[in-house]
């Protein structure tokens, strides 16, 4: 039986993996450094000391990996806010499910990014339990994220749902063990492989509903 749902951030609540190209492109174009065709494929679901690592040492920025992240980190904040990015229907399918579910947030954005969100979209209070894959040893697709979501809302990882978007994220939550819930970006599809994780997939997240999570174990 489903206790309780995790949330992935970006991708499902709000719309940004289009942002966060835009801005770490933007930024390695400002030393000469170049996008290779995979690079934000790669990066997606990476906590911020793997992603600025890989900008750092595989695309070539001249900078320390904790510099990358102060810039980069920097410039997200600007952006979101000047105008948060949120994925129409998603505040609701938040409140929707936490009606019957108790809710958490697994992200690999940086903690004061998902602080800034909740914050911006008036969600502070819907989540018992906030992660940042900074705070666990390892980012997706690792399940570090999932795992230690479910162990703080004293759920077993079994006995919770993943909404998740990305490739990794689908193969980070399926690696904890958990009914996997995909909303496939339409600009970032998740692979084949990550999207056959999922038990349920759903076009938007505007439409999942909590008897569809509930019936998936």
């Amino acid at each position: 039986m489903i206790k309780a749902v995790v949330f992935d951030l970006d991708g499902v609540i709000i719309d940004s993996e289009e942002v966060w190209e835009e801005v770490r492109r933007g930024y390695a174009a400002e030393y000469g450094r170049r996008f290779l065709p995979d690079t934000q494929d790669r990066m997606m679901g990476m906590s911020t000391g793997e992603w600025s690592r890989h900008l750092a040492e595989e695309v070539g920025v001249p900078r320390t990996p904790s510099q990358v992240a102060s810039d980069v980190l920097s410039r997200m904040a600007a952006r979101y806010r000047d105008d948060l990015p949120l994925i129409p229907g998603s505040v609701a399918a938040v409140r929707r499910l936490g009606e019957r579910f108790t809710l958490a947030l697994a992200s690999s954005s940086a903690r004061v990014l998902i602080d800034q969100v909740l914050q911006t979209a008036g969600l502070t209070d819907a989540f018992a339990v906030t992660l940042s894959t900074e705070e666990v040893p390892r980012g997706k697709p690792a399940p570090d994220v999932y795992l230690a979501a479910a162990s703080k809302l004293g759920v077993p990882a079994a006995e919770c749902a993943a909404v998740e978007d990305s490739s990794n994220g689908l193969r980070s939550a399926g690696a904890a063990g958990m009914a996997v819930v995909a909303v496939p970006h339409g600009v970032y599809p998740p692979a084949a492989d990550a999207l056959a994780l999922a038990s349920l997939t759903v076009t938007s997240i505007e439409t999942l509903t909590a008897d569809e999570v509930a019936a998936l174990r």
